[in-house]
């Protein structure tokens, strides 16, 4: 008992003996959390010191480059967003849409061109059939020549010379064509007021209408008195306006008619070229 009652102290010093202990411990540990979670906000101070001087650079490089940051994100954006599902579908809409559009604006324009191109010929007809009932109808009051051929009124100024048409030599031509071909179809009345016209601008023929269908021994109906008996009807004056005006059934060097079934005499038929042969009457040059 007196050595219990001796060593009471000994027990509270190893406590607090003990408790030094365990509080240095938790010190030590607590020191070195602190100083590994310094290191860590230094390591991570660091890096983002360093990743800011790297971004700084970077937008320094960009903008030296001509571009800037905010472009940059913003093509990365637009690249990110075309590449969704939902961008590619509405651009192929977009574009199917414009196809579309394209292809109807294509076959308008197709439709309004072939349009204005019937428009065009329908008005080009209607002035032919205008010149050809004109030229069926109304007579020219001069011809005009080359050496070689009689001209249309449009190629008047590449005539030699011209021929002014008076009206009685136009009843002339008209009662002529009547006589000798009044049952021939229209060419053949045509071909006959050619064949006058021809004589006409030749130089081996008289030089007036009145001459040519007057020279002896030439026309039939001249010599037998039918010419003053004839009254040209309609397609006899059809057929003299339009050989007038140009319009030719036999070629230019054609000079020579006669039915070789009625003709008494078959001298030309022997001596000329056959041209082609329109109803009953054959043509030579």
């Amino acid at each position: 008992m007196n050595i219990i009652s001796k060593n009471r102290w000994v027990a509270p010093m190893l406590s607090v003996l003990l408790v030094c202990i365990v509080g240095v411990n938790v010190v030590q540990a607590t020191g070195k959390w602190n100083e590994a979670s310094d290191s860590k906000q230094m390591t991570e101070l660091t890096a983002s010191v360093q990743n800011n001087q790297t971004s700084t650079q970077e937008e320094r490089r960009m903008m030296e480059d001509g571009t800037s940051l905010s472009s940059n994100l913003s093509a990365q954006t637009v690249a990110w967003t075309e590449s969704l599902p939902a961008k590619n579908w509405l651009t192929t809409a977009q574009e199917e849409q414009e196809l579309q559009e394209a292809k109807a604006k294509n076959k308008a324009r197709a439709v309004a061109a072939a349009k204005a191109k019937k428009e065009a010929a329908l008005k080009l007809a209607k002035v032919k059939r205008a010149k050809e009932v004109a030229a069926v109808t109304t007579p020219p009051q001069k011809l005009y020549f080359t050496r070689t051929k009689l001209l249309n009124q449009e190629d008047s100024k590449l005539a030699t010379w011209s021929y002014s048409v008076s009206d009685k030599e136009l009843h002339l031509l008209q009662k002529i064509v009547m006589a000798e071909a009044e049952g021939e179809p229209y060419e053949g009345k045509v071909a006959v007021a050619n064949v006058v016209l021809n004589r006409l601008r030749s130089a081996n023929f008289p030089n007036t209408i009145y001459k040519v269908i007057y020279q002896k021994s030439q026309f039939s109906p001249v010599a037998n008195g039918r010419m003053k008996r004839v009254v040209p009807n309609e397609d006899s004056i059809k057929a003299v306006n339009a050989a007038l005006n140009g319009k030719k059934e036999v070629a230019d060097d054609t000079y020579y008619f006669l039915s070789l079934t009625l003709a008494d005499d078959l001298t030309v038929a022997r001596s000329q070229k056959k041209v082609k042969t329109i109803g009953h009457h054959t043509f030579y040059k």
